[in-house]
């Protein structure tokens, strides 16, 4: 009877160290939470939302801002359809006001 040894297929010797994602003390949940992978905006509500917003927050928001297009039948090549968008996202994240009005009085 042969045995054979038992292969890893990582090929890799020893153990493996996988560094733990920055956290970030969230605004929107006020949980120590793993930090979103990238900065989504290049503008200051990006910045903002990268810096104060937790990952597990951010997903919520890309559930929310889908039901908005959704619902609204947004184009998101309007800009008015992105600063739509962009107020809701702000007052989802950071508790602004109510999502999904219009914002026009």
């Amino acid at each position: 009877m042969i045995v054979a040894a038992a292969r890893r297929l990582d090929h890799t010797l020893g153990d493996v160290y996988l560094a733990r994602m920055p956290t970030v003390h969230c605004a929107r949940c006020g949980l120590e939470r793993d930090r979103m992978s990238f900065q989504p905006f290049q503008n200051e509500l990006g910045k903002r939302a990268y810096d104060e917003i937790c990952g597990v927050c951010w997903g919520e928001w890309l559930k929310m801002q889908q039901q908005l297009i959704n619902h609204y039948g947004l184009d998101l090549r309007d800009p008015k359809a992105k600063e739509f968008l962009f107020r809701n996202m702000e007052q989802f994240l950071f508790k602004t006001g109510q999502v999904g009005s219009s914002g026009s009085s």
